[in-house]
């Protein structure tokens, strides 16, 4: 499945450096900490100082891919809620005992989307034009990692392109990081979340929702975590009012 650019990508993105807040998980005992899937970097950058605004509590958020997220937490990462992009690595934790069942919330249905950044391919307004020669690279998040990633490739595949566009796939760990790829230039286009991309230049196609299945994303508490109920008025706030107007104000749908 795996392109044979990967090599070539694992040093692009060395040289982008990190799309992430932080790296690693806040020290417990230092406010609240939320793993965040990477498609909600900017939706959170919102949300955080909304949410610290009406409660007054810090929050911190460790972005990442979602199957990275979810073994950290796995191993014991002091978190103290897992926001991902889809619904299958939340229940797998809950199944283990890592996350409070009771707790979990699908918060919101993301959106696939294509980005071409460059104004000379504004002609490109079709997925099937990802054939044209003069694009050469397509970015999307590694399908095992990142929710949006499989989505990528599935709806690629239901599309009848696949056998067509797989030499120029190069994967990266997360839908930021292949953003990142096509906004450097290493990549003629990108697929990424809708809500990174919706207000960028270039061409932005929102990808039939019927190509892939949907991008359910659910959210839990962490089980040993020491904020719970900091980590619930997180939960409420986002499932409040505010928190769904600035939801659906960066291009997600809501449950």
């Amino acid at each position: 499945m795996f392109s044979r650019h990967i090599i070539w990508l694992l040093g692009a993105v060395a040289l982008l450096g990190s799309c992430a807040t932080r790296q690693g998980p806040e020290p417990a005992g230092s406010g609240l900490t939320i793993a965040a899937a990477a498609n909600l970097t900017d939706v959170f950058s919102e949300v955080g100082p909304a949410f610290k605004a009406r409660t007054g509590v810090e929050v911190v958020f460790s972005y990442g891919a979602t199957a990275q997220l979810a073994q950290q937490i796995d191993n014991g990462a002091p978190f103290d809620l897992f926001a991902a992009a889809d619904t299958k690595h939340v229940d797998d934790l809950v199944l283990t005992g890592k996350l409070v069942g009771e707790s979990r919330r699908v918060y919101a249905l993301g959106q696939l989307a294509l980005w071409i950044p460059s104004a000379r391919q504004n002609e490109l307004r079709e997925l099937k034009d990802l054939v044209a020669p003069q694009i050469r690279f397509i970015a999307v998040a590694q399908p095992e990692l990142a929710p949006y990633g499989f989505a990528a490739v599935e709806a690629l595949k239901n599309a009848g392109l696949w056998d067509r566009v797989q030499p120029k796939i190069v994967y990266a760990n997360s839908v930021n990081m292949a953003k990142q790829l096509a906004s450097s230039g290493n990549a003629e286009a990108a697929f990424t979340a809708y809500s990174l991309v919706l207000r960028e230049r270039g061409t932005v196609l929102r990808i039939d929702p019927l190509l892939y299945h949907p991008l359910e994303q659910a959210m839990a508490i962490i089980a040993s975590s020491a904020h719970f109920e900091e980590a619930r008025k997180f939960q409420a706030f986002l499932a409040g009012a505010e928190g769904r107007a600035i939801l659906a104000k960066n291009g997600y749908l809501l449950p």
